[in-house]
C-alpha cells in the first residue's frame, strides 16, 4: 500500500525553522514519512498548513 506524501517537489529547507518551503515537513519527517505510523503522519499533516503560513509570513518580511 502506497502512503500519500505531502511533498510538492520544492525541497528547500528554511534555515530558521528547518521546514521545507514546499510541504512544511522537516528533513527528518520527509525521510521517515513512509515509516511513520498513520497517527504520526496525521499529526504532522495537521501542522503543515500553519507551518507553511509561518514560512510565508517570514518570506514577506
Amino acid at each position: 500500500m502506497s502512503v500519500k506524501s505531502p511533498c510538492t517537489d520544492i525541497c528547500i529547507f528554511s534555515k530558521t525553522k528547518g521546514w521545507c518551503e514546499g510541504c512544511g515537513r522537516t528533513l527528518q519527517e520527509a525521510r521517515e514519512w513512509r515509516k511513520l505510523s498513520p497517527f504520526h503522519r496525521k499529526k504532522i499533516e495537521r501542522e503543515l498548513p500553519s507551518r507553511l503560513e509561518i514560512l510565508s509570513a517570514k518570506a514577506e518580511e
